[in-house]
């Protein structure tokens, strides 16, 4: 098996990348020990180490968030162990996929819009730095998205966030006037 690191956007986070699929569908993401509860034995398991500050897992990779005073070539090899020993041993990442699927509803046509451009346009961008960007609401013109993994707390997130996403939205659906991360 191989697994290898990839840099984002944040520096204080690392995306490691397997050739295996790890989830079936949906993402997690868990920025703290406590939100691993019931849902993924593998993330609790990171966050025992004190340079862990944040785990995201999606379909083939795991990104984790490290604190600011660890060094990533310390961390990395820790890691990539883990993830290697945990899929080897056939160990699921992720106790409760039930957990990952995407909430539904009847929204309206433009919100139906917002999403499929979320869905298509911008979540496989973002997971390709290790993160994922969440639709929340629309509500006055107004865009809600969260964003997580390696994106939470990024430095160049709100430029991505207000250039990139929020201009696209609105040349996209006129009725968007502003993104917000929440």
């Amino acid at each position: 098996m191989h697994i290898y690191t990839e840099i984002t956007p944040n520096p204080a986070t690392l995306k490691f990348i397997t050739t295996q699929q790890l989830v079936q569908n949906g993402v997690a993401d868990f920025p703290d020990a406590a939100s691993t509860e019931g849902i993924s034995t593998f993330a609790g398991h990171l966050f025992r180490y004190p340079f862990v500050s944040g785990v995201f897992i999606g379909r083939n990779f795991v990104t984790v968030t490290k604190s600011d005073t660890a060094r990533w070539e310390d961390v990395i090899p820790v890691v990539k162990e883990d993830l290697k020993n945990w899929i080897t041993a056939g160990k699921p990442l992720v106790d409760k996929e039930e957990a990952l699927a995407p909430a539904t509803d009847d929204a309206d046509e433009i919100v139906q819009r917002i999403k499929t451009l979320i869905e298509e346009q911008v979540r496989p961008a973002v997971a390709m730095d290790g993160g994922d960007i969440i639709y929340e609401d629309f509500t006055e013109g107004v865009v809600k998205l969260r964003l997580r993994g390696s994106c939470s707390g990024c430095p160049s997130s709100m430029v991505t966030l207000k250039m990139g996403i929020e201009n696209m939205l609105k040349r996209m659906v006129p009725e968007v006037q502003a993104v917000e991360a929440v």
